[in-house]
């Protein structure tokens, strides 16, 4: 089973690196942890059963409101023959709704010309730009600076771009 556990915003790999040295610690059955980057805030866990993810994350920082997504403490029921969950609406995350996450996407199919971007890396970090060309063979894209006073053309990767949605 799937969980989403809910942490503060860019805390999600420091939550599984201290995650994992306590599963390793208490030889709990946490089998996986993923860190989405279009899923700021959550971190998915695999294991056998809700209490194993509420053992693993008890007493562990940057983890935000009861932790797992969708759970509350009312009342008891089963869940199937095996497991009995204390809890209202256990939130089992299916493999079917996380496809859109986990299919690698080209990225120089998803950049066009006169996009809006804003760049994550190199000195003009967190700078937003118009997309002017797109080098497909090298993957590099030019870009011309929004805020800048004197319109340059700059040329980077494309990883280290950011399409902006608008």
């Amino acid at each position: 089973m799937i969980f989403t556990v809910r942490t503060t915003v860019g805390q999600e790999s420091m939550v599984v690196d201290i995650l994992s040295e306590k599963i390793k610690q208490e030889e709990l059955s946490v089998y996986s942890f993923a860190v989405l980057p279009g899923l700021k805030g959550y971190v998915l866990i695999e294991a056998d059963n809700e209490m194993t993810v509420r053992r693993a994350l008890s007493n562990v920082p940057h983890i935000k409101g009861k932790g797992i997504v969708g759970t509350s403490f009312l009342k008891s029921r089963k869940i199937n023959e095996e497991e009995e969950v204390v809890g209202g609406e256990v939130r089992v995350v299916k493999i079917e709704e996380l496809s859109s996450l986990l299919e690698s996407k080209p990225l120089m199919k998803s950049i066009k010309v006169g996009q809006k971007v804003e760049l994550i890396a190199g000195p003009f970090k967190g700078e937003k730009a118009r997309v002017l060309r797109v080098n497909d063979p090298k993957e590099e894209v030019t870009v011309e600076l929004l805020e800048a006073t004197v319109k340059i053309p700059v040329t980077i990767s494309a990883e280290h771009i950011r399409i902006i949605k608008e």
